[in-house]
């Protein structure tokens, strides 16, 4: 994989609690997932955080990587999104 591809947006929202970053960047370090850029605050009582991240050759294909986050969001009482950059992308342009 290269360019713009393999690179993935993962929004995550909920109730502000200890370990929502541990527990996120955790999954992603193990699907062998690098974090580019992360965004994260408090905005009227609720956790933000929005993630560039990038995949590689030695990643889990997406739909686990999805399934993984989704999976901790669940067990977080958090709503994760994980869509890849290319879609999103085209999603927004107009």
């Amino acid at each position: 994989m290269s360019g713009e591809e393999d690179k993935i947006i993962i929004t995550i929202l909920g109730a502000d609690k200890v370990g929502i970053v541990a527990k996120i960047t955790a999954i992603l370090a193990e699907c062998q997932v690098n974090i580019e850029d992360i965004k994260q605050s408090i905005m009227q009582n609720v956790f933000v955080m929005f993630m560039l991240a990038k995949t590689s050759e030695n990643s889990l294909p997406f739909n686990e990587i999805k399934s993984k986050l989704t999976k901790a969001g669940e067990e977080m009482k958090m709503e994760i999104w994980i869509q890849k950059k290319a879609i999103f992308d085209k999603m927004h342009t107009i």
